[in-house]
Formats: structure tokens, C-alpha cells, sequence
């Protein structure tokens, strides 16, 4: 953590490429993700939402019961 602390912004760069295993006392503390863009930022925080997860296992739970209509077969 000492090392971050004192290069925040070039860890930062290269987190952009890779992610970053922080560490505290040699023990695993932390992750460092970068992002190119702001779209990869929004991408990351929906992959990562409780509340949507949930609502995209529903989603598949309710196609595997038969309930609900295949993108094919709406009409454009």
C-alpha cells in the first residue's frame, strides 16, 4: 500500500491495462481496476449491480419455465 500511496497515478495507468493486486502486509487488501472510458466504468458497474443480476437471472429463470418471448419473434 505504501508503494500506491506515493505513485497513485502511474499505478492507475497501468491498471487501465491490467488489474492491480493491492496488498497489505503481503496479504491480499484490495483490487485496483482501471477503465478506459466512461462507458467501461458504466459497463463494469451493471455487470457488477446486485439489483440487475437479479433481475437478469429472473429473466433467464422465466425463459427456461417457457414464459416470455424470444427476441426472433417479435415483430419489427
Amino acid at each position: 500500500m505504501a508503494k500506491l500511496k506515493d505513485d497513485l497515478s502511474r499505478y492507475l495507468r497501468l491498471a487501465a491495462e491490467a488489474e492491480i493486486v493491492i496488498t497489505r502486509h503481503g496479504k491480499p487488501a484490495g483490487l485496483l481496476i482501471g477503465f478506459d472510458s466512461e462507458e467501461d466504468w458504466f459497463e463494469y458497474r451493471l455487470e457488477h449491480h446486485p439489483e440487475f443480476l437479479a433481475r437478469v437471472a429472473a429473466a433467464r429463470e422465466a425463459l427456461r419455465q417457457g414464459r416470455g418471448v424470444r427476441l426472433e419473434d417479435i415483430p419489427a
